[in-house]
């Protein structure tokens, strides 16, 4: 599991801060010191960080508001008079009118989903006294804001626009609370799995690497992009998608970045326990390559890129195949973010 990845767990913790913030939010700040001082335990004290800071930054842009319903007694004419309503205050000899209106309120379902998210970290034991207090300011908040159940969330009819598009970081980090870290509730109290699952670690580490060349190095064009099958004709019926992870482009070059994610990056391959490299992985970055390269320039190359484990054994090498480089690399998530920046920034510089 991910613990098997942890030599020092207070850095790597930290570390999965920089990589959520890359991911789902604009935290991050050029220096990677904006959390010099903060101490996690675990990944929910780092999602209260985050959703403090993030949500306290909507509140300065403003929260998202929208018409409701409202009914109620007035002294002078709002909206629509409910006649019937009316009729009894005068019979009650009150001097006023009882009509409905619509008013702007915060009381809405992305807001009811922050506000349960909230209430679940204050509510967890795995979340400091001092994130606590952080969170309950906010929560008083949205008082006016109904809970919604987390059962009747409907994650996928989310939609975002014009007008919410700020909040497409918060209801994700909210998502990986609610989702992805809550295990169980007893006697009101909530608790939270102390790390992200394997499978969880795997897709935040893929998506980190991306973001962090597309906000470093935009000018290498860095997406996830789909190679075609360089056939001799133009059937392509039963052939299944090549989709790259992250794919960088220099004046003349092309790296494929495959990242992964595993508890044991080498496979074993025979009673004397002999190492190699995975080799479903390195069929799939060669048969990228090559279909890239389709004037066979050799100017594409690949690139393993495995997150560093504990193992004595780690892959690392290169390699030329039929004219095109494969090269195999490990970045270390358990050391200082800065030395994990280096790492990425000498990937890119080789290729201008």
């Amino acid at each position: 599991m991910v613990q098997a990845m942890i030599k020092d767990r207070s850095i790597f913790i930290k570390n999965i801060y920089y990589m959520l913030s890359y991911v789902y939010t604009d935290l991050i700040q050029n220096d990677y010191r904006d959390i010099a001082v903060e101490e996690f335990e675990n990944v929910g004290d780092i999602l209260s960080v985050i959703l403090f800071k993030m949500v306290s930054k909507q509140m300065k842009r403003g929260m998202i508001k929208k018409y409701i319903e409202e009914q109620s007694e007035v002294e002078t004419l709002k909206g629509k008079i409910n006649i019937q309503e009316s009729i009894k205050l005068r019979a009650s000899n009150k001097n006023k009118l009882y009509c409905e209106y619509d008013k702007l309120s915060i009381n809405n379902y992305l807001n009811s989903i922050i506000k349960i998210t909230i209430k679940v970290l204050i509510l967890s034991k795995d979340v400091s006294e001092k994130n606590k207090k952080n969170l309950k300011k906010l929560m008083f908040l949205f008082s006016n804001v109904n809970l919604i159940e987390i059962d009747k969330i409907r994650w996928s009819d989310i939609e975002y626009n014009r007008n919410n598009k700020g909040y497409t970081g918060i209801i994700n980090i909210c998502y990986l609370v609610l989702n992805d870290l809550l295990l169980s509730t007893d006697d009101g109290e909530y608790r939270l799995a102390s790390f992200f699952s394997e499978k969880k670690m795997y897709s935040l580490y893929e998506k980190f690497v991306l973001k962090y060349y597309q906000k470093h190095y935009p000018n290498l064009h860095p997406r996830a992009s789909k190679i075609k099958w360089n056939l001799d004709d133009e059937s392509e019926q039963f052939l299944p998608e090549m989709k790259t992870d992250i794919t960088l482009r220099g004046k003349d070059k092309i790296l494929i970045i495959d990242t992964k994610y595993y508890e044991k990056s080498m496979q074993t391959i025979d009673i004397y326990n002999s190492r190699t490299i995975h080799s479903n992985n390195l069929y799939q970055i060669f048969t990228y390559v090559k279909n890239r390269d389709t004037d066979k320039s050799g100017n594409v190359s690949g690139l393993l890129l495995y997150a560093k484990t504990d193992e004595t054994v780690i892959p690392n090498g290169e390699y030329m195949m039929s004219g095109n480089k494969i090269m195999v690399k490990t970045l270390d998530l358990n050391t200082e973010f800065k030395f994990i920046a280096q790492s990425l920034n000498k990937i890119a510089d080789d290729l201008m």
